[in-house]
Order: C-alpha cells, then sequence, then structure tokens
C-alpha cells in the first residue's frame, strides 16, 4: 500500500468518525435548544391559564388547534405533579395522531383542583431537527469528498521529490556508470535524503571501480606467472621420468594450474563484460557453436554415457563470437557435470531460443547460482560458469531462465527478451 494511500485512508476514517460524533453532538444540541423553546411556549400558555384563572375565577374555554391543544380535567382534591412529557395527542379534525410536547400542572376553581394539559405539536420542530441533519451529514459528505481529492493532488505533488529519488534508485546500477542527478525541493528533508543518496551512489561507485580495477590488475598480473608455471611443468615432463607418486603429485599440479587458469580468464572475461570492453561483435552462428561444445565435450559425453538429443534449428545472434562460445560451452559443461551417468542431455535451438536439459538431482537456486563463486561442494567447477552466462545474457540483452521438474534441470537462453 503506498504511503498517498494509507494516509488518506486514515485521515478519511479519522474525519469520518469525528464528523459523526460531531454531528451526534451538533443534533442532541439543537434538539435540547429547540426542546427548551418548546417548554418555554408551554409556560407561558400555562401562566396565561393561570392569569385567566386568576382574574375570572373560571377555568378558560378548551382551546384545540392542530398545533396545540390545552384540556382540563377535574381532580376533585387530588393534586399532580408539574412534568414535562412528550406525548401525541389527537388533531382538531379527529383523524390524525400527532406528536407532541405537553405540560402537565394543576390549577384549583373555585376549591377544585383541575389537571391542566398544555399540549404544543413537535412536528415542524422534527422537520427543522431533520433539515439540520441532512444539512449536516450533506456538509460532511462533500467534506470528505474535498479532502479526498485535495490529499491525493497536494501529497503526490509534496512527494513527488521523493519518488523521483526513488526511481533513481531503482535505475542506480553501477555497471552503467550513470550518476544520480539532484533532486531540488523546498522540503528540507527531501533535501537531506536526496543528498544522502547521491552520497551513497557515488561512494559505492568509487568503491566498485576500485574493486573493478584491482581485479582487473590482478588477472593480468596472474597471467605471467599461470604461464611460467604451466610451461616449467611442460619441461620437467619431457625431462625426465617419475614414479607413480611423482607423476600423480605432477597431475595434481596440472590440474591446479588449469584451475587457476581457468578462474584467472574467467574473472578477466567477468570485469571485461560488467566494463563493457567487450567489441568485435559479429554475425554469429549459434547452432554452429553447440555442435561445437558438444565435439569439445564429446569424451565427458561418452565417459558419463549420456544420451544426447539435439532439434538444432537455424539461428544467428548479433555478438561476440567468443564471448558466445564462453556462453554456450558453459552452460553445455554444467549440463554434463551435473548430469549423472546413463543420464540424458537434450538440446534445443530455435528462433526463440537456446533450451539445454539434462537429467539431474537437487534444483538449483538460480539466484544464488548465478553469484559469484557460489557453487555446491560436490562441484568441480569453479563457481563463475553460471555467473559468466548470466553477465553475457544481461549484456546482450538476452534473458536466462532456469526450470526444474521431474528430475530434469533446463535452463533456456531466450533471444526475444
Amino acid at each position: 500500500m503506498k504511503l498517498i494511500e494509507k494516509y488518506n485512508r486514515v485521515n478519511i476514517a479519522v474525519t469520518v468518525v469525528i464528523m459523526l460524533v460531531t454531528g451526534l453532538v451538533y443534533y442532541y444540541t439543537i434538539s435540547h435548544i429547540l426542546t427548551n423553546q418548546l417548554n418555554k411556549d408551554l409556560v407561558l400558555e400555562e401562566n396565561e391559564i393561570f392569569n385567566y384563572v386568576k382574574l375570572n375565577k373560571a377555568l378558560p374555554d378548551v382551546y384545540q388547534s392542530n398545533h396545540q391543544q390545552i384540556v382540563f380535567s377535574p381532580l376533585g382534591y387530588k393534586t399532580v405533579k408539574r412534568r414535562f412529557v412528550d406525548t401525541v395527542y389527537q388533531e382538531a379534525d379527529g383523524n390524525h395522531m400527532e406528536s407532541g410536547r405537553g405540560l402537565i400542572s394543576s390549577v384549583k376553581v373555585k376549591g377544585r383542583n383541575y389537571r391542566v394539559m398544555v399540549t404544543q405539536s413537535t412536528v415542524e420542530t422534527e422537520y427543522l431537527i431533520q433539515i439540520i441533519f441532512l444539512i449536516t451529514i450533506a456538509l460532511i459528505i462533500t467534506l470528505l469528498v474535498v479532502l479526498t481529492i485535495l490529499n491525493r493532488v497536494i501529497l503526490k505533488s509534496i512527494w513527488q521529490p521523493f519518488y523521483t529519488v526513488l526511481s533513481q534508485l531503482k535505475k542506480f546500477s553501477l555497471a552503467d556508470k550513470a550518476a544520480i542527478s539532484s533532486t531540488p525541493t523546498v522540503i528540507d528533508e527531501f533535501n537531506e535524503l536526496d543528498a544522502a543518496v547521491i552520497a551513497m551512489a557515488e561512494r559505492v561507485g568509487k568503491d566498485y571501480q576500485n574493486l573493478k580495477a584491482f581485479t582487473e590488475n590482478a588477472s593480468h598480473e596472474l597471467m605471467t606467472p599461470i604461464s611460467v608455471i604451466n610451461s616449467k611443468l611442460d619441461t620437467l615432463l619431457q625431462t625426465d621420468e617419475f614414479t607413480h607418486n611423482q607423476s600423480k603429485i605432477l597431475n595434481d599440479i596440472y590440474g591446479t594450474v588449469a584451475r587457476l587458469t581457468r578462474l584467472n580468464k574467467s574473472m578477466l572475461l567477468l570485469a571485461k563484460i560488467e566494463n563493457g570492453l567487450i567489441g568485435d561483435q559479429q554475425d554469429v552462428d549459434v547452432k554452429l557453436l553447440v555442435e561445437e561444445a558438444l565435439e569439445m565435450h564429446e569424451e565427458m559425453l561418452q565417459r558419463k554415457n549420456i544420451s544426447l538429443i539435439t532439434n538444432l534449428g537455424q539461428k544467428n545472434v548479433w555478438a561476440n563470437q567468443p564471448v558466445m562460445e564462453v556462453l554456450i560451452n558453459n552452460l553445455v559443461s554444467n549440463a554434463l557435470r551435473h548430469n549423472y551417468s546413463n543420464g540424458k542431455l537434450a538440446i534445443t535451438l530455435d528462433e526463440r531460443g537456446l533450451a539445454i536439459s539434462n537429467t539431474g538431482k537437487h534444483a538449483f537456486d538460480i539466484k544464488q547460482v548465478v553469484k559469484r563463486f557460489n557453487k555446491s561442494n560436490e562441484s568441480e567447477g569453479i563457481g563463475l560458469g553460471l555467473t559468466l552466462c548470466s553477465q553475457i545474457c544481461t549484456s546482450y540483452g538476452l534473458k536466462l531462465e532456469y526450470d526444474y521438474s521431474n528430475e530434469i534441470h533446463t535452463f533456456k537462453v531466450l533471444f526475444d527478451n
């Protein structure tokens, strides 16, 4: 839920509660005022009766209309308690009952007590209260509509700098080398946020550039000693005979140096891709690269007795050929290394993409395996193969997808991303 929506809901809910409470208080206040006014009118009528009795020593004529009624009832020697009551009375035409406010009192005429009931119609009062109540409700609804529109417009305008900074953060990428531009505003908190984000982006970018330069330099510097070690090992193997144990040690050294060479080349290639230093693009025949990769891994296919099924259509992409070779070789190598003996490997190539499926247990977490040096304990890889695949796909606008079902791993490179 967006902040604006959350604020609007809370604001409107609080406003509705306040308005309802205010409306009820207003309603009862108006009702109380009007009832007091009716009581005063009833008291005036009562006083007129008392004055008439005092002057004439007799009860006045009974008065009755649709809005007022005065009734006298003999009480003998009894008396009644003077009080105001809500009551109903019959209209003068005798057809309808009408609600009213009454005053019950008593008066003594020639030694006899009479009950006096003065009733005033409350129809007009109730009608007036209903009008006031409807006007209040209309004002509340109008106020809520205005508040909702104003809150949405004003808050959207006020929070615009925040959303601008947020949008830049979402698009921010260290590889793009694009700086976050300043978003000036008159609101101090947003200016502080803007300054903090720009400072953070510059600091992170600088650290990233330093780390990238270190990786590139380290990879370049490692190439020379690795080449010297390989050369010395070749010379050593050609100059003497070795025992079985010595041969095993030399093979281990060879394997370690070969792994170090692959690691170094992969890191250097990864740094070049991330820096956008891969040029020399051309029309690359993907089908040919797949066939060459399968020939390269023919020995592993036979050693694991893996059944191969291919359905290769013609597809060319505009890219750097050596880099595309790395992409396809890594995917094929990954499918073989994580396959089991007597397993299956299926490769499909069409206009939409390249799909490489292999039998194997344990699904990958694709978000984890594309991270650098993230690999399973049983893997013989260097932990950069799928990282390179992901970076190459990103670099050329391709999409790398992964799926696992029924013990089948499937990596897809989608050309039309």
